[in-house]
């Protein structure tokens, strides 16, 4: 519907863009501009790569200047995700996505950022204000034939930015970043299985787990809480329903990440450096778009310089570094999110604990365009059931679920936090900023001039009256109410460890020993199990042996399968040939890698199929399958091989055929074409990438994939790179995966993609002299 949709568009329209001889929009120029609302003048500075270096007299007038920056980069993108958040893109797209804002309406972010508004500082105020106000002053220097690409396609106009337009950005990555209702479900489907088989199917420890906090005990994790799994099939199909248009919706905005969202992130205390300066790496993981979800900045006031990326509508630095501190963070992964089974009579009345409540309406009212031709729109209203326990999220089999989220309470907000971080001089403002911050639970690292290196799992988790949040509550019954939030001092953190280094990679950070439920939902271990090993191996670190981890692609998983099985003998003589040539790496032009992708797919689904049937296997969605698998074939437990083999051996020797059959299939007989890379193009779609004639202006290649979610460099998702030594801060590495600007004509688009293939992150300039030196272009923005 979207594909047709852009075609009769396309068909109708043909954009005109100013362009210089070779067919690219031309540069920033010098010059001056005169403007209102700022004070004073404002130097905008942009260096080979167009990124804005912004200095100002005062917060109001950088901020004015930051927003005016952004919309010359990102304006069409800016307004996607604004109307993504507030359930507004059918007015552009039509039918195709009215399931989506329908699901976003749901949320009623719209209302909420409005009353989190109301509740922030005054500076706080005054920065999203004057930002949305140099947006603004952008959007009216703008005609018909100067507006951005998108909007000449799609005939229409930006409409003014409001603050809250800033904080609801945030609310997509609240969604992005903890949405883990669905693995509460995968739990409940299987919570009638014995303890023991329960805990295997969802292990919660591996031998290669690498802790943050506490320590472990020698007790087997806890088993299944009171359960509505009777349920659970009735609505399997609402579940994998809701996951499409999730995937959609967030696919389209760079957001979306299978499993929840990975990221690296590591400090290094100046102990174990040659220079004896800390060190801080990060590296978030999303799906790749076009333009990047990441915008590169450097902001300067006499109080103030800090860079690093943003999200385009945010003002401020979310990750990077000022003049005395350099933070990163990676997705904690907890449990925020419950569902609850609502009891409701005729009356629109639910049951609780109390008796009978009645249930609140809100109406909804989403605009959808008519016609494929036709800028005209039709009014369309959904009614909207809320209860105690948040609003009813779906409904199936005559059963209605409600859903409770973090990022549905006003008061988590994350905007405040970021403004302190990036006006942060050491540890102890660094954790006062973050006292603020409730946004996604994130894990936040930090390093400083001094070599000090810290870290604290900050966010707003809920603690629930009874047990943990890993399966659906009954809503009539009081079990599943939250009594509060873990205090923040009581969060998961850690300053200056005897170990000299601290790694995240969204894996179990906190031991059993640690008194506070946070998940059941880790991801694989294996990326901070091998980050872990190599900042180990080497005792003296450099800017350049964190590079190096960055773009690493060794596969320990893969490697433990593919040692079992040429200790089996368990797999065709070429395959074997294929494996013991192998150098663990997941290079794209590598066949052993492939096959053994393959391999382990087929495993696991011959598995749970014959264990469970092929529907209740269905419904197994679990982060940690990287885990079961290795275990499964590292133990061969007798109870979970399929009947009809005698040994494992013959279950991966049908798994290997299978697998070379169905590459094949795929790829021709000449197994020689059976490479990973193949098999993994890197994508980074555009949403008008697929209209034709004008859809090839937003193209970006396809290229085979080094890497994978189980290896530090996890290739496509790796969606910036940065590595700060505080105290020398001209040496930083910060890069994005294409370019600053939204504009597929700029010479900017795409001009950071291949250090982005390479790993060879660019230098990011800091010091006034060092910008200086890197400035190619200058603007002045001054008062009227």
């Amino acid at each position: 519907m979207l594909r047709k949709f852009c075609i009769l568009i396309i068909f109708s329209f043909f954009a005109l863009v100013s362009t210089d001889a070779n067919g690219q929009t031309v540069a920033p120029s010098n010059g001056s501009l005169r403007v209102g609302k700022i004070t004073k003048p404002v130097i905008v500075r942009r260096d080979q790569r167009g990124i804005p270096y912004i200095e100002a007299e005062n917060d109001a007038d950088l901020y004015f200047a930051q927003g005016y920056a952004t919309a010359q980069d990102r304006l069409w993108q800016m307004d996607l995700l604004r109307r993504v958040a507030r359930g507004e893109l059918a007015e552009l797209f039509g039918e195709s996505v009215f399931e989506e804002d329908k699901r976003w309406r749901k949320y009623g972010f719209g209302s909420i950022v409005q009353e989190s508004y109301a509740k922030l500082s005054p500076e706080m105020k005054k920065s999203l204000e004057f930002y949305a106000l140099g947006v603004n002053e952008y959007i009216a220097s703008l005609d018909e034939k100067s507006l951005p690409l998108e909007f000449q396609i799609l005939r229409y106009k930006p409409t003014l930015w409001k603050p809250t337009d800033s904080l609801i950005i945030g609310k997509i990555l609240s969604d992005a970043l903890s949405s883990s209702w669905q693995w509460d479900i995968s739990r409940a489907a299987f919570a009638d299985l014995p303890k023991e088989e329960f805990d295997q199917l969802f292990p919660a420890k591996s031998p290669f787990d690498t802790l943050v906090v506490g320590k472990d005990s020698t007790q087997s994790q806890t088993g299944t809480s009171a359960s509505i799994a009777h349920y659970v099939s009735q609505f399997a199909s609402a579940l994998e329903r809701e996951a499409k248009v999730r995937e959609a919706s967030l696919s389209r905005i760079g957001l979306y990440s299978e499993d929840l969202a990975v990221s690296n992130n590591w400090v290094i205390s100046g102990k174990r450096t040659f220079d004896g300066k800390a060190i801080l790496a990060n590296d978030p993981h999303l799906r790749p778009s076009a333009p990047s979800i990441w915008h590169l900045v450097n902001l300067a006031t006499p109080k103030m310089r800090v860079s690093g990326v943003t999200f385009p509508g945010t003002p401020g630095v979310v990750l990077g570094h000022n003049e005395f501190i350099a933070w990163g963070a990676t997705n904690l992964d907890p449990d925020v999110q419950d569902l609850y089974l609502e009891t409701f009579n005729d009356k629109n009345q639910y049951k609780t604990p109390r008796g009978w409540v009645e249930a609140k309406i809100r109406t909804e009212e989403i605009s959808v365009r008519k016609g494929l031709l036709s800028t005209e729109q039709e009014k369309r209203k959904i009614e909207v059931v809320e209860t105690n326990h948040g609003v009813v999220f779906f409904e199936e089999a005559g059963k209605r679920y409600a859903l409770r989220w973090t990022a549905r309470d006003s008061n988590n907000v994350e905007m405040s936090a970021f403004f302190r971080i990036n006006r942060a001089r050491n540890w102890l403002d660094f954790k006062s900023a973050l006292k603020s911050y409730g946004g996604a639970t994130q894990n936040f690292v930090f390093a400083d001039v001094r070599g000090n290196i810290g870290y604290y799992g900050a966010g707003k988790i809920p603690i629930r009256k009874s047990g943990g949040g890993s399966m659906p509550f009954d809503g009539a019954k009081n079990e599943g109410e939250w009594i509060g939030y873990i205090p923040f001092e009581e969060l998961p953190n850690a300053f200056n460890p005897a170990e000299g280094f601290i790694v995240t990679a969204n894996q179990r950070i906190a031991g059993d020993s640690y008194k506070y439920y946070l998940t059941n939902a880790w991801s694989p271990p294996y990326r901070a199990r091998r980050i872990h090993d190599l900042l180990s191996a080497n005792p003296k670190q450099t800017i350049d042996t964190s590079k190096d981890i960055q773009r690493d692609i060794f596969n320990i998983s893969f490697s433990e399968t593919a040692r079992e099985i040429l200790r089996m003998n368990a797999a065709s003589p070429e395959t074997l040939t294929q494996l013991r040539g192998w150098d663990g790496k997941m290079s794209a032009d590598s066949r052993a890698a492939l096959l053994l992708s393959e391999i382990r797919n087929v495993f696991l689904k011959k598995i749970l199929e014959a264990k469970f049937g092929v529907e209740r296997a269905r419904l197994y969605r679990w982060t940690n399958q990287a885990t079961l698998i290795d275990w499964l074939i590292r133990e061969q437990p007798p109870e979970w091989k399929p009947g009809k083999f005698a040994s494992y051996r013959e279950v991966l020797m049908e798994c290997d055929a299978n697998s070379r059959a169905s590459l094949a299939k795929r790829f021709g007989d000449d197994d020689s074409r059976w490479t990973y890379g193949n098999a993994n193009s890197v994508r980074f779609p555009h949403p008008l990438a697929i209209a034709p004639l004008i859809g090839k202006r937003f193209e970006i290649a396809l290229f085979p994939q080094n890497g994978s979610g189980l290896t530090p460099n996890v290739g496509a998702s790796v969606s910036m790179r940065h590595i700060s030594s505080p105290g020398n801060w001209d040496e930083t590495r910060h890069g994005i995966a294409l370019g600053e600007s939204g504009d597929p004509t700029s010479v900017h688009f795409s001009d950071q993609l291949e250090n982005w293939k390479s790993g060879n992150t660019g230098k990011f300039p800091f010091s006034k002299k060092a910008v200086e030196s890197a400035t190619v272009s200058l603007f002045i923005l001054n008062p009227k």
